[in-house]
């Protein structure tokens, strides 16, 4: 049995069947499209449209994606989809890349992730039904070979969304830093993405897999209504890998030049409204420093759980940039204004002892330090400057996501009189890779999608209750 972290309202139940013999019936709102035809709805996007959560891509986690959501809404409207197509795995592999679970280790709870790849080792001992095949993919020209998905073998999908894929690496063309070593490897790569990407490959025709870009994929499709959230792994890949990159081995790794994006993400809305002709709404990149992947291992929790074991310990050290040197790591005494990835619990708890001394210091890919934190902060607010100026330009509307999940770690959201917040695992909202929202958090997303699209098309799409969808389930 699985518990999920849900709540109710008795109380307010209860006074509602207080009053319902004395009020009159109040008619349900009109629904309606406004303006929008939703008839062919496409959502264009990353691993956060694909529905990916858990550190995964899951059947389950696919059938709560915000798209999906809003394609149930846009149904009730009169002008949704007949059928809205998510690139499912097949039954039996159901659990496709696999997913983080939470189970009881040595006493406490502690998010377990199967390893990479096929059964035994990508299955090990979460008995999951995982969609991996035997082979890797090619990776021509930069890569090492990720390991094959089963090919999605159904009509083509309206959720295009593709885990890991950023505006960068959408478009053949975007790379224009005016560096040829830098931007000549990048674009091909891009056009080569089918054969980089697992996600993005499984979903190409055969023919299709490390020739065709996901620019010219979503062209493909002949859309009434879109939505298009692109922008987040511009900054996220940087940011989660400790603002570690090497664009040698993998130029997506760093963070994307206004330049590149500019023209990348131009591309995709151009492509996908037919040159702005069909409506639409673009979301714009949340501030990635606040996900529970970034808040929820401390340098006080690290320093406190060692000084427990030997009290003489009085500092934590990383590899990290200072005021004094910005352009290199050295090892250095932590502080609380460097955040610690939420991987470097796993990597700490390999390593006893790691961190406890500058000799041994918690390596700089488990680090994002102020000057880093900086870096990607001050790349977001360029970036969604860009997505806010495209949407004018090819009269979309638009989600600021950035200030919507702001609101929501300063304050929580209330949804139905249950309280959500971005604390990990706890918080409802957050799955348990801490970056991407659980089925609730999708829900509370796909509402400020129709708040949104609602207040821009003059149309009445209802809301969904976000207590209907569960958040990280817990062991009993």
């Amino acid at each position: 049995m699985k518990l999920y972290i849900k709540r109710s309202a008795p109380v307010l139940g209860l006074l509602g069947l207080g009053l319902a013999g004395c009020q009159p019936d109040i008619a349900a709102p009109d629904m309606s499209a406004g303006s929008a035809d939703f008839s062919s709805y496409v959502a264009v996007g990353n691993s956060l449209t694909s529905g990916y959560s858990d550190g995964g891509l899951y059947n389950e986690a696919q059938a709560t994606s915000y798209p999906a959501i809003l394609a149930q809404q846009f149904a009730k409207t009169g002008k949704g989809p007949a059928n809205f197509v998510q690139p499912s795995f097949s039954a039996a592999r159901k659990d496709g890349s696999g997913y983080v679970k939470l189970l009881a280790v040595n006493g406490a709870l502690a998010p377990v992730a199967p390893s990479p790849g096929p059964p035994p080792g990508g299955n090990n001992f979460l008995g999951e039904q995982v969609a991996y095949t035997n082979n890797t993919l090619p990776a021509p020209p930069l890569g090492s070979g990720q390991p094959e998905l089963e090919a999605y073998t159904g009509g083509q999908p309206d959720n295009l969304g593709v885990p890991g894929i950023s505006v960068l690496s959408a478009d053949r063309t975007a790379a224009s830093t005016g560096v040829p070593a830098i931007d000549v490897p990048t674009r091909a790569t891009a056009g080569a993405y089918g054969n980089v990407n697992p996600f993005f490959q499984r979903i190409l025709p055969a023919a299709d897999r490390g020739t065709k870009d996901y620019v010219t994929y979503i062209g493909q499709k002949n859309a009434t209504f879109y939505t298009c959230w692109m922008g987040n792994n511009d900054v996220l890949t940087y940011a989660t890998g400790g603002g570690v990159s090497n664009l040698a081995t993998n130029p997506f790794s760093g963070l994307t030049d206004t330049t590149s994006f500019g023209r990348g993400y131009r591309n995709i809305v151009n492509t996908i409204s037919k040159g702005g002709t069909v409506k639409g709404v673009c979301a714009n990149i949340p501030n990635v420093a606040n996900i529970p992947y970034f808040t929820t291992v401390t340098v006080g929790a690290v320093l406190a759980s060692y000084k427990a074991v030997n009290p003489a310990i009085a500092n934590i050290y990383v590899t990290a940039r200072t005021a004094a040197n910005t352009t290199a790591t050295t090892a250095r005494v932590a502080t609380a204004t460097d955040l610690l990835t939420l991987t470097a619990q796993t990597y700490i708890a390999a390593n006893p002892g790691v961190g406890a001394s500058p000799t041994n210091p918690i390596p700089s890919q488990y680090v994002l330090d102020p000057i880093e934190q900086t870096e990607v902060l001050n790349r977001t607010t360029q970036l969604n400057a860009i997505i806010a100026k495209t949407a004018r330009q090819y009269k979309a509307g638009l989600a600021d996501m950035n200030t919507f999940f702001n609101d929501i770690v300063a304050r929580g959201v209330v949804t139905n009189a249950v309280n959500n917040s971005a604390t990990f695992a706890s918080g409802n909202l957050f799955s348990l890779d801490g970056v991407h929202p659980t089925p609730r958090g999708y829900a509370v997303v796909a509402n400020e999608f129709i708040r949104v699209i609602n207040s821009t098309y003059g149309a009445s799409v209802p809301t969904v209750n976000p207590n209907d969808y569960r958040g990280v389930l817990f062991p009993l």
